[in-house]
């Protein structure tokens, strides 16, 4: 017969006694090392001063360790806990000196984690903010505290995180991905009832001890879910610090506890380590077996199952916890703190190796743009909005395309969103589910194809998403309806008197984004117009800049396709130098290709204007001369490209999204009301993730 288990005594320490010595006045703030030149090292003795060189410390070897380890796949949660083994006491009391002083157990340690528990408290309350709710044993003859130990190991061992999710995906740059938005779904649910879990344990451990605490405990967790509903403004603000500062030493601090002469002394091998991998394996071989099982590619099943079992920082925290109120031993928390490094440190390596969805799609995808579709062909067209103000101008563009029943357009519009409060990224079908009406700047798009029944035909948007993936989303949409060309707002608004009124950089380096990885050619639209709009204007006046190659030719096929519209009047000014004549090259000869029916007026509503430019500042001089009598100019980027006709001109380029010409006439230095349209055709795609 079992010997009954004694109850579990009502103080943490249990009988022990504890001697503190506190030094009054509290030593806060020194005068320096100038304060005892006799002994520098006194300068540990005050707390404010310890703190600032241990966060110092913290940071310098983290990010070392993260800077060596980062081109084999680390990731920085990893880097962290490698951090915190290294400035550990098993490691630094065997260094001693400057080091040994600085991590002491006595006072060190205990004032750091103070500040690292409170972190840790910030960065939950932040997480479960952006968890978005929607996407929503017992062995006999064992001790008491054994069982307890084994329970909350396969407790923790079980769960999948969210946050761990989140924070993997987003370090991959896979988050708003097809297999980025099914492991949030699929995590969304399975945090949310262990959070519910490991809380009511927790709740019974605390009712054990003192009935009051636990329902003190429990109002304040009512409190907490309440307020995390409405005010996720707070994630913006304290995110940046949150993750850059009270999570690295949190980590780090918590990682100082592993005793590595316990993990790898002479013991027989235990639960603490087997039960972990067998818990690993059961986890990954079931989300393995149901993803293939599903029709998911051996490779994407096999990155699902290991991103569902990856571990990280709130597994970390739980362990600490645990052993803190001497739920586990020492022991067991350093094995099981050495699994998650483990976990942390091979699985990104794994998921990275095997899941790449930009090359993937890529690899079956055709060179797209204006040049190669055919004269009489649809014309699929993805445009993307930010802000109300982006709508009309971007309309106007398309109603000059001149659709017809032949050569109609397919609109694709696309509301771009920045995510924020949340960590799951979200993209909206408007077509399927009716959600028109609810978006103004859809309704605008709604009403241009009813304007243009049978011409047009417009499938609308929404994507919520990190502004430095937001392009992945545009790519993802270029590569699924095989779109030709893509229509992007500038990322400067003007005042109706032609000044700058706002700049939004968030706009400006999606723009960038989207230049170097589209799969098809792009548009950017500087709009200063004088002109409303085209619906209430008996004409509409464009000229083509044109000075040869490639991105000259893509906008030249935009502005013939334009030209087809009555209202529409086209002047195509060619810009060559004298050194040009003579020189015949593939691309010359492509160039004459696309002038000989301008040149021989086989357009009576196109006009050919041909200018000798020999250098920088004649260009210039020949584009302000004529700026003034277009509503619309269309330019090519050239990005890249020296030529005669632009020497001279590149030191003094503002904004190199546009190219040299495009800078010149989106200056706010340039006074005119002429609206640019920089056009740069698709030319290559950079594969792989950034």
């Amino acid at each position: 017969m079992a010997e009954p288990v004694a109850p579990p005594h009502p103080l943490p320490h249990g009988n022990k006694t504890h001697e503190i010595c506190l030094t009054f006045p509290l030593k806060v703030n020194s005068y320096g090392v100038w304060e005892n030149l006799a002994s520098p090292s006194e300068v540990f003795t005050y707390s404010l001063p310890l703190l600032e060189i241990q966060i110092l410390l913290i940071f310098a070897v983290t990010h070392l360790i993260f800077v060596i380890l980062k081109p084999l796949g680390v990731t920085f949660f990893a880097s962290q806990m490698f951090a915190g083994m290294i400035l550990g006491p098993a490691i630094m009391n065997r260094v001693g000196g400057f080091l040994g002083k600085v991590f002491t157990e006595e006072v060190g340690i205990k004032m750091l984690d103070n500040v690292a528990i409170f972190g840790l408290a910030i960065f939950l309350f932040l997480m479960g903010v952006k968890m978005d709710v929607k996407m929503v044993y017992r062995v006999p003859g064992e001790t008491a505290k054994l069982r307890l130990e084994r329970f909350l190991a396969i407790t923790v061992e079980s769960l999948t995180a969210f946050s761990v999710v989140a924070c993997l995906l987003s370090e991959l740059k896979i988050v708003n991905s097809e297999l980025g938005r099914l492991a949030l779904s699929s995590t969304a649910i399975s945090d949310l009832c262990s959070l519910i879990v490991v809380y009511f344990i927790t709740l019974a451990k605390k009712w054990a001890v003192s009935r009051l605490v636990a329902i003190w405990l429990a109002g304040l967790k009512v409190l907490d879910v309440s307020f995390r509903v409405w005010r996720s403004a707070l994630v913006d603000k304290f995110e940046c610090l949150v993750n850059g500062f009270f999570l690295v030493v949190y980590v780090t601090t918590s990682t100082m506890r592993v005793d590595l002469t316990e993990v790898f002394n002479k013991s027989p091998v235990g639960f603490s380590i087997i039960f972990p991998i067998l818990a690993f394996l059961a986890k990954f071989i079931s989300c393995f077996v149901a993803s293939f099982w599903n029709m998911m590619t051996w490779r994407d099943s096999l990155a699902l199952a290991l991103i569902m079992s990856s571990k990280g920082v709130v597994e970390l925290s739980y362990f600490s916890s645990f052993r803190d109120s001497k739920m586990i031993s020492e022991k067991t928390f350093s094995k099981l703190s050495l699994f998650v490094l483990a976990n942390a440190t091979v699985i990104p390596i794994l998921v990275k190796y095997l899941y790449d969805p930009v090359s993937k799609k890529y690899a079956a995808y055709q060179k797209s743009s204006l040049v190669h579709l055919k004269p009489n062909a649809e014309l699929p067209i993805l445009a993307c909005i930010h802000r109300p103000e982006h709508v009309q101008p971007l309309i106007d563009v398309l109603e000059i395309t001149c659709p017809t029943k032949q050569s109609p357009n397919f609109v694709y519009a696309l509301h771009l969103i920045q995510l924020a409060g949340r960590d799951s990224p979200v993209f909206i079908a408007h077509h399927e589910n009716g959600a028109v009406g609810s978006f103004e700047h859809i309704v605008a798009f709604n009403h241009y194809e009813q304007n243009n029944w049978g011409l047009v035909k417009v499938n609308a948007y929404t994507a919520i998403s990190p502004p430095k993936l937001m392009h992945e989303d545009i790519c993802n949409l270029v590569l699924d309806k095989q779109i030709s060309f893509i229509l992007l707002p500038f990322h400067i608004k003007w005042c109706i008197e032609g000044s700058v009124e706002a700049e939004n950089s968030v706009i400006r380096n999606l723009n960038r984004n989207v230049l170097d990885r589209a799969p098809c050619s792009i548009g950017i639209l500087v709009d200063r117009r004088r002109k409303p709009s085209l619906s209430r204007s008996s004409f509409y006046s464009i000229c083509m800049l044109f000075m040869g190659g490639k991105d000259d030719r893509e906008g030249l096929t935009l502005a013939k396709r334009m030209a087809r519209d009555p209202r529409v009047k086209l002047t195509v000014i060619h810009l060559f130098s004298e050194k040009d004549r003579g020189n015949i090259d593939w691309d010359t000869m492509l160039d004459a290709e696309i002038l000989k029916g301008i040149k021989n007026n086989e357009f009576s509503n196109i006009t050919y204007i041909g200018e000798v430019s020999n250098n920088g500042p004649q260009t210039a001089t020949i584009v302000r001369s004529v700026v003034d009598d277009f509503d619309l100019m269309i330019i090519g980027r050239h990005y890249g490209v020296d030529s005669v006709q632009t020497k001279g001109l590149t030191e003094w380029s503002e904004f190199p999204e546009l190219g040299i010409m495009g800078d010149i006439l989106s200056s706010p230095d340039l006074d005119s009301r002429v609206s640019v349209l920089v056009v740069q055709q698709h030319h290559h795609v950079i594969v792989g993730r950034h």
